[in-house]
């Protein structure tokens, strides 16, 4: 073995061994913490679980596939699809997390009626099949036939055209500019509702403070969220174009070197998201502290989250003035506006209320 299988498969090692520890706190700490069992988390832990899959499975069955194993056809062709699956299921996971965070932000009313967990399963459900249907179509008979000399590698059974016109034209690459456009949307109605929210604040100010603090950290969701979608864009996206390079341009090379980096790159990727959890969502980094530094309690996790998100800026006086006549101190969309459900009401129908449900 040269040393350039020696450097690739021990990489592929310690990739799956990250994977599967950071992914694994993931979903432990949505189990264990019900502060964490959001529908937005619903579908993170279903992304946790395809990137903890790749851990166990694909970096394994990568490194033996780049040793020409398993000899036997059938074998090598679904080895080698298994790799395609996992990263459906995460693409499909990203489309159901762009299109709840799509609806919280256009219809907050609907949101709050309709987006129950068991429609979150539902859409779980339909990706995982759709995604076992579409990385599993070289097992149904579209592939390049019994390999040669019996040694398995992906270029060997996978047909290209499968790849590159069916998998990365219509999977890969449409997914990915439908989320760009959704959360490029949602951006673009957030630096509208900041500046209608800054208007209302010189109005009523000790009446906006609530809503702004509330919509802030609901920004501060969305906006980690883009990052997983955009990391996952950044390592997927080169390896799908060295193989639509390979196949539409004959003429083309690259270093075999170049393949073996953006293979890596795609499965680095599942070890990146549990700490892109940790920096951008400040309940998963209380839950990550409770079980590494303190007692793994969910009272005392739900007390310590309580005490953050309630935590006054410095620049915030200790009083808050009492709400002006006429404004009713009612708890409405997960106390993310206070005021009359009339106002509000009247208010979503002109475009004036944006609220995020995490």
């Amino acid at each position: 073995m040269d040393i350039t299988s020696q450097i690739y498969i021990s990489l592929e090692a310690v990739i799956g061994i990250i994977a599967i520890a950071g992914n694994t706190l993931v979903l432990i700490a949505i189990y264990k913490f019900p502060k964490l069992q959001t529908i937005t988390n619903f579908f993170i832990a279903s992304l946790a679980v395809a990137d903890l899959l790749v851990g166990i499975f694909v970096a394994p069955l990568a490194a033996l596939s780049f040793l020409g194993l398993p000899e036997d056809y059938i074998g090598c062709v679904f080895t080698n699809s298994i790799v395609v699956v996992l990263t459906q299921i995460s693409i499909f996971n990203l489309v159901d997390v762009a299109i709840e965070r799509f609806i919280a932000i256009k219809n907050p009313f609907f949101y709050q009626e309709n987006m129950t967990k068991r429609v979150a399963v539902i859409m779980i459900t339909v990706s995982w099949v759709l995604a076992i249907i579409i990385g599993l179509v070289p097992l149904f008979g579209w592939n390049l036939g019994p390999m040669q000399n019996n040694t398995c590698s992906f270029v060997g059974v996978i047909d290209f055209d499968y790849m590159v016109y069916f998998n990365f034209f219509g999977f890969v690459l449409v997914p990915l500019i439908v989320m760009f456009c959704i959360y490029s949307y949602i951006f673009y109605i957030v630096r509208q509702q900041m500046a209608k929210i800054s208007a209302l604040e010189v109005m009523h100010k000790s009446d906006t403070r609530k809503l702004k603090s509330r919509f802030k950290r609901e920004v501060k969701a969305a906006k980690s969220l883009a990052v997983v979608f955009g990391v996952f864009a950044l390592c997927w996206l080169p390896i799908h174009i060295l193989n639509s390079i390979n196949h539409l341009c004959k003429t083309c090379r690259y270093p075999p070197n170049l393949l073996l980096a953006a293979i890596l790159l795609s499965h680095i990727n599942s070890i990146i998201n549990p700490f892109l959890y940790a920096i951008g969502n400040s309940q998963f980094q209380v839950a990550f502290k409770k079980m590494f530094c303190g007692k793994f309690s969910v009272n005392s996790f739900d007390e310590d989250f309580t005490t953050v998100s309630r935590a006054r800026p410095k620049n915030q006086g200790k009083q808050e003035k009492k709400p002006e006549d006429g404004i009713q101190n009612h708890d409405h969309v997960n106390k993310g506006y206070m005021g009359s459900e009339t106002d509000i009401q009247k208010a979503t129908e002109n475009g004036d209320v944006f609220h995020i449900t995490t």
